[in-house]
C-alpha cells in the first residue's frame, strides 16, 4: 500500500474514532425517526437517555477523561442558555413531546452539542494538534466572548457576526494546525480547518433537520435545506466551543521551522 493510501487509511480512522459519539447518536436519530414502538417513554427522553449512556461509556472505558466531562458540562450550561433563549424567540422548534426538560428545551438537545465538543476534544487528542501563529489566548478569549453574546443581543440591536467573521479571519489568518497522521505530521491552514469542521456540522444539522429532530420556521410544512447562511453561525459558535476545549487541551505551539517530522 503507497504512503498516500496508508496516511488517507489512517486519516479517516482516526476521524470516525473522533466522530464516535455522533456516529452512535445519528443512527439512533435516523432508526427512532422511521421505527419507534416504545409507548411508555418519549422518543426525545429515548433519544437523552441513550445519549447520556453514550457519556458514561466514554467515561468508563477511558475514551474521554473526567477533566474533560466537566468540561462538557460547562458547554451544557452555555449551549443551554442559548437553546433557552433561541426557542423562546422563534429560531427553531422542537416538535415531539418530552418530559426532560430544562425550561423550554429537551435535555437531549444538549447532547446534540455535546457530539460536536466531544468531536473537537477527541480529534485534538488522536491527532497530537500543534499549531503555529496562533493568536493571544485572551484575545481569542475576548473575541469568543463577544460572539457568544451575539448570539443573544443580535434580536435587539445590531448583528455584528460579520465584523466578527473578519476578526476571527485577521486573528487566524497566518495560523496552520499541524496533526498527526500514521506518525508523521501534516498541516493546513487553521481557518481551512475551522470551515471544514462548520461544513460537516451544516450537514449534520440538514440530515437532523429532515429527520425532523428540531425544524426552521421555514421547514414547518414542509422541509428544506438548512440555509448557507448557518455555516457562518457554526462557524463562529466552532470558535467558542474551540476556544472551551483550550481549557483542558495544552495549546502546543510550534514554529514551522523546529517542529518535529516523524
Amino acid at each position: 500500500m503507497s504512503d498516500f493510501l496508508k496516511n488517507f487509511l489512517y486519516f479517516w480512522l482516526k476521524q470516525a474514532n473522533a466522530c464516535f459519539f455522533w456516529i452512535l447518536l445519528i443512527v439512533w436519530m435516523v432508526a427512532t425517526h422511521y421505527y419507534y414502538p416504545i409507548d411508555i417513554i418519549t422518543k426525545y427522553d429515548f433519544l437523552f437517555l441513550y445519549a447520556f449512556a453514550i457519556q458514561w461509556f466514554l467515561l468508563y472505558f477511558k475514551l474521554e477523561s473526567w477533566e474533560e466531562a466537566k468540561l462538557i458540562m460547562l458547554f451544557h450550561i452555555v449551549a443551554t442558555a442559548m437553546e433557552v433563549f433561541k426557542t423562546s424567540v422563534g429560531s427553531w422548534n422542537y416538535n415531539w413531546e418530552w418530559i426532560f426538560m430544562i425550561w423550554s428545551v429537551p435535555m437531549f438537545a444538549w447532547f446534540m452539542y455535546s457530539a460536536v465538543w466531544s468531536y473537537l476534544m477527541r480529534v485534538w487528542r488522536l491527532f497530537d494538534f500543534k499549531f503555529s501563529n496562533f493568536p493571544k489566548l485572551p484575545h481569542l478569549y475576548l473575541l469568543v466572548t463577544l460572539i457568544y453574546l451575539n448570539f443573544f443581543t443580535h434580536h435587539y440591536i445590531w448583528d455584528f457576526r460579520y465584523l466578527y467573521f473578519t476578526v476571527a479571519l485577521i486573528l487566524f489568518w497566518k495560523s496552520s494546525i499541524y496533526f498527526q497522521v500514521n506518525k508523521r505530521y501534516l498541516h493546513m491552514p487553521l481557518l481551512v480547518w475551522f470551515f471544514l469542521v462548520a461544513i460537516f456540522i451544516w450537514f449534520a444539522e440538514n440530515i437532523s433537520t429532515y429527520l425532523q429532530v428540531w425544524t426552521y420556521p421555514n421547514q414547518l410544512e414542509t422541509w428544506q435545506m438548512v440555509s448557507y447562511d448557518k455555516i457562518l453561525a457554526w462557524f463562529l459558535l466552532m470558535l467558542v466551543s474551540f476556544s472551551l476545549v483550550t481549557f483542558v487541551q495544552k495549546v502546543d505551539i510550534y514554529n514551522h521551522k523546529t517542529i518535529k517530522w516523524k
